[in-house]
């Protein structure tokens, strides 16, 4: 029954193809996800990829308006908060090679402005992503941006509980 609602939110989303429609799908999704799960607004170019727990829905639209969705529906849950992953291969891509890459992180860096961002390999990305589908769910956003090395990946914590805490509660279980 998931997958149908999953699929049919696809569909309007690749219908409607706007920020609107992409917070709908992941104000729809968040209350299923927690920690270790992942929502990736990825370019055409991503591959699809076929491990189980990974799903793909077709957006189309604006990237950097998925990005801003996403992370406002993910900015109003209370269970959650996102650890902002980009490709590291993206400060090094030359406008010659890509015409617009310059405004594109220019304009990324202005939308993910206050949050937490690591640059890691492309590959290393993708690794993870595939190792946390083995057990968790990663939902892939795909949208119309033809500019190399421009997702952005959004790995999923805990909202309520922070690093700090949990080291208090290791600390006390080792006692």
């Amino acid at each position: 029954m998931r997958a149908l609602a999953v699929a049919v939110a696809g569909l309007v989303l690749a219908a409607c193809s706007t920020p609107d429609a992409t917070a709908d799908l992941v104000r729809a999704e968040l209350p299923l996800l927690g920690h270790r799960n992942w929502i990736a607004v990825v370019d055409m170019a991503y591959p699809a990829q076929i491990a189980p727990g990974i799903e793909t829905i077709y957006a189309g639209g604006d990237q950097l308006a998925a990005v801003r969705a996403a992370l406002s529906e993910i900015g109003r849950a209370p269970h959650v908060r996102a650890r902002v992953l980009v490709d590291e291969e993206l400060d090094f891509v030359d406008e010659t090679d890509a015409p617009g890459i310059r405004a594109y992180r220019d304009a990324l860096a202005a939308t993910l402005a206050g949050s937490d961002v690591t640059r890691v390999p492309h590959e290393a990305i993708l690794a993870r992503l595939d190792a946390a589908a083995a057990t968790f769910r990663v939902l892939v956003v795909k949208t119309a941006m033809t500019l190399p090395y421009t997702s952005v990946f959004l790995e999923l914590d805990c909202g309520y509980w922070g690093g700090d805490a949990e080291q208090r509660l290791r600390d006390a279980l080792a006692r």
